[in-house]
């Protein structure tokens, strides 16, 4: 009996994992996708992935081998003849329900101990993903807004020498009423060594800028202005593009990271805490 279920077992459980890990990742495939993320940071998110969801692909897995298993038996006769060499159907059930015990056992220490850990890590990696700031792929003819206090136009890329064309770019990082304008033929754009900075070199252009936080706050006075014109500057822009990791400990005293033992103190002290509301 157990060499017929437990093959059966490991393939089923398998494919079960695989299905809800590919649910897990149509989920949060939108906070993976453009982010640069390197290969072995999406190995560790898949890694806990697998884990997290082992919970809900484990009763599957042993209601689909179960099945199978019972069910090759009932075509092959085997079942039948069993029952009638004098076998009793709690008898041959046995050692599947000594298997399935010690699954359950294995499956509740495996929740209570391992999962905690699990989901603090699993859920801190996708929050530092969904913190981490996008790749830079600047699309053609649109503006583009994923830098934080700028808006970009390009109307041309060069794919192969990475020059930008046509360029127009709207910094309102201090502000809208001190915003600036610049216009150049051309440009590059790249991230600095350290991955905090965007270096923009731009090519043959102007800028144009409202000097209001210089001038007077009487809205009846003219407002500075000044136009300059360049033939190369760089722009330097605050962009952090690395990877950081968030501190677990902001959810290790949530429930994701608690297992039954802590569950029951908190409840108890919540409990003794609402007491004490009512009775002032």
């Amino acid at each position: 009996m157990l060499q017929t279920f437990l093959p059966l077992f490991a393939m089923t459980f398998g494919i079960c994992l695989f299905i809800v890990l590919m649910q897990f990742l149509w989920r949060y495939i939108d906070d993976m996708v453009g982010k640069g993320l390197e290969i072995p940071v999406l190995a560790e998110l898949f890694f806990y992935a697998a884990l997290y969801m082992v919970p809900m692909a484990l009763p599957l897995a042993i209601l689909l081998a179960s099945l199978m298993t019972f069910g090759n038996l009932g075509e092959r006769l085997e079942l039948l003849a069993m029952k009638a060499a004098g076998i009793s159907l709690t008898h041959i059930m046995r050692p599947l329900i000594i298997t399935l015990v010690i699954v359950s056992i294995t499956a509740f220490v495996f929740q209570n101990n391992i999962m905690p850990v699990v989901q603090v890590k699993l859920f801190s990696l996708l929050y530092s993903m969904r913190e981490k700031s996008p790749e830079l792929d600047i699309p053609e003819s649109t503006f583009y807004n994923g830098i934080t206090g700028f808006n970009v136009y390009v109307k041309e890329k060069d794919n192969k020498t990475g020059l930008l064309k046509d360029m127009m770019i709207y910094d309102y990082s201090e502000g809208f009423n001190n915003a600036r304008v610049i216009v150049a033929d051309s440009g590059r754009l790249k991230t600095s060594a350290d991955k905090l900075f965007l270096v923009l070199s731009l090519y043959n252009g102007e800028s144009f800028e409202n000097l209001k936080s210089q001038g007077s706050s009487d809205i009846t006075t003219a407002v500075p202005y000044r136009r300059e014109s360049f033939r190369y500057r760089e722009v330097l822009i605050e962009f952090n593009a690395n990877f950081t990791r968030t501190d677990e400990s902001f959810l290790q005293n949530q429930y994701v990271g608690k297992n039954l033992k802590d569950l029951r103190t908190s409840i108890d002290s919540m409990t003794q805490r609402l007491d004490s509301v009512k009775l002032d």
